[in-house]
């Protein structure tokens, strides 16, 4: 009977597993008490879908071609939920990364408002960005210098800004040769500051700047 079930239900959501044609008050309280117990009920309403991706984002990866509003759900609350989507459209990835951006990394090839989200989000996620835009790349150096030890072969312009947001990420800076631009840049605030981890810097090159200055 309904009572029965739903006191099996509630004393343990998985019990639903053993219940043939569970009522869909049963199945809600179900997923209420374990959302996973949602891979037990055959063709779950959507109302029971999204409760249970409420109660815990990664039952989605137990639910058969979730709808778009199912999938919202599930990053609203578990950005990294998207890892179980398949394809997730831009609003569902624009949603998870605005939850936690380090669910960037689930994502390939993700649009430049994917990646600006995610590092507003988290700023170390830029470590799960295969090819950043250089914005993006920008906009993380300037919160933290150091954090360009986190992107892959950084331009000029990245490293020249990291620089001037924390002069002792230098020491992450690994191109070698270092380009005429990054060198004259750091020579002239080397005349201006004297700092030693420039000066030191720039004795490691010193052949090549001897040629441009």
């Amino acid at each position: 009977s309904f009572k029965i079930q739903l006191e099996a239900v509630r004393q343990d959501g998985y019990a639903i597993r053993h219940i043939s044609k569970p009522f869909t008050d049963v199945q809600l309280e179900a997923v209420r008490q374990h959302a996973y117990a949602v891979q037990y009920i055959k063709n779950p309403s959507t109302d029971v879908q999204l409760e249970a991706v409420r109660r815990h984002g990664h039952a989605i990866q137990y639910i058969k071609n979730p709808s778009t509003d199912v999938q919202l759900e599930a990053v609203k609350h578990y950005g990294s939920a998207i890892q179980y989507i398949k394809n997730p459209s831009e609003e569902v990835q624009l949603a998870a990364v605005k939850q936690n951006g380090m669910a960037i990394h689930y994502i390939q090839n993700p649009h430049f408002y994917v990646q600006f989200a995610a590092i507003r989000q988290e700023v170390c996620s830029i470590q799960y960005i295969k090819n950043p835009f250089i914005e993006v790349q920008l906009q993380v150096v300037r919160q933290n210098g150091n954090l360009i030890e986190l992107i892959d072969d950084p331009p000029i312009d990245v490293q020249i800004e990291a620089i001037k947001q924390n002069i002792g990420c230098i020491v992450y800076i690994h191109v070698n040769p270092p380009c005429d631009e990054l060198l004259l840049f750091l020579y002239n605030m080397f005349i201006k500051t004297s700092d030693q981890r420039i000066g030191q810097y720039l004795r490691c090159h010193k052949a090549r700047l001897a040629m441009i200055i």
